[in-house]
């Protein structure tokens, strides 16, 4: 029994430090260049300073959501608050803000994207935001979204 409990406790921290693992992508252009080669849209979370954490700890922060994103989207986080980043890029991520009709924050957009002779062209699946109900709730509001029936 002695030596079942570290290896047990051992699973367990490794299991958790996986699923807190997402790979949120911030350079939309390489974003949008996986996307297209993995065939998979885009999960993009506009967030800033100040947007309230729920959506992060209720939905982002799960393994559901961990093992659902992995397989369904690829994940695009921009930060309108960041001032670690070039302006450039913050105007950027303030224009795709005003394009999809983000008004508070945080919520979440789903594209595909293709750039051609240097534009981008962005096809929008749809638009959520953190609702009550968990990761498994979250999940089957954005499976309607990414396979309409």
């Amino acid at each position: 029994m002695s030596r079942k409990l570290p290896i047990l406790l051992f699973l367990f921290v490794t299991f958790l430090m996986k699923s807190q693992n997402l790979e949120w992508k911030t350079n939309l252009t390489d974003a949008i260049a996986i996307s297209n080669e993995e065939r998979k849209p885009m999960l993009i979370l506009f967030t800033g300073a100040g947007a309230s954490e729920n959506l992060q700890n209720e939905v982002f922060k799960t393994a559901d959501f961990e093992k659902w994103s992995r397989k369904n989207v690829i994940l695009v986080k921009l930060d309108l608050s960041d001032m670690a980043i070039a302006s450039e890029v913050r105007e950027q991520n303030a224009m795709l803000k005003n394009a999809f009709g983000v008004v508070d924050l945080p919520e979440v957009c789903f594209a595909n994207a293709v750039i051609r002779k240097g534009k981008t062209n962005f096809n929008t699946l749809g638009k959520l935001s953190y609702s009550s109900g968990g990761a498994k709730a979250w999940i089957t509001d954005c499976n309607q979204i990414l396979n309409p029936e």
